[in-house]
């Protein structure tokens, strides 16, 4: 993706999806600096959105945020609008199944710097669940899951001094850390109340109901 190219979709959902790292959180971050669509004549009009066009919106929020394509996206909301009325709560349930996948697990855990990141490291082979090498950015680790790093990978420059690392991040409730052992946690379930997410989870449920 080209240099700025993650910053113009941020401008253009008109939501900061912290999609560059350290730069999302300084002054140097383009929503701080330019907190309006791309193009010269953006920051001037702006015309309402359609509800059509709100869903759309919404939709790729998530997608930009997580990082997965459309079919995946659409077969995560799909499967879990299959069980509406077996579940208690279908944006509980969506969570579920994207904040699961071990690329957004290592995100959380702060040993990457983004989910783009984090799926390049996992796809590179760098991680264990449960003592077992996995590679696969979707992979959905569970409850009581270990995550833990490969010997062979811990001087590798982004994963070197976790433990020192791990001092300035919050974790979500539903992960743990021993740093001891340098080993993520699965402890419960996520749930929507456990993140701060900057899309709504039911105007997207509507757009795929259509």
């Amino acid at each position: 993706m080209l240099k700025h190219a993650k910053c113009k979709i941020c401008r253009r959902l008109g939501e900061k999806l912290f999609l560059k790292g350290k730069k999302c959180y300084s002054a140097k971050c383009a929503m701080v600096k330019r907190p309006f669509a791309p193009g010269q004549k953006a920051k001037k009009r702006k015309s309402a959105l359609t509800e059509y066009g709100k869903e759309i919106r919404e939709k790729q929020k998530m997608k930009k945020l997580y990082g997965v394509t459309e079919a995946q996206f659409e077969k995560y909301v799909k499967k879990v609008s299959e069980n509406r009325g077996k579940t208690e709560n279908v944006a509980d349930e969506l969570i579920q199944k994207i904040e699961s996948r071990l690329d957004n697990v290592i995100f959380r855990l702060g040993w990457a710097k983004s989910r783009a990141h984090a799926s390049q490291l996992v796809s590179h082979g760098h991680f264990l669940i449960n003592g077992k090498g996995v590679d696969i950015p979707s992979y959905v680790v569970k409850v009581n899951d270990v995550i833990g790093i490969k010997p062979g990978s811990r001087q590798k420059d982004s994963l070197k001094d976790i433990s020192e690392k791990m001092k300035k991040i919050t974790l979500p409730a539903w992960l743990s850390f021993d740093k001891e052992k340098i080993e993520g946690k699965i402890v419960k379930k996520p749930i929507l109340g456990d993140i701060q997410l900057p899309a709504e989870i039911a105007v997207i449920f509507e757009h795929y109901s259509r």
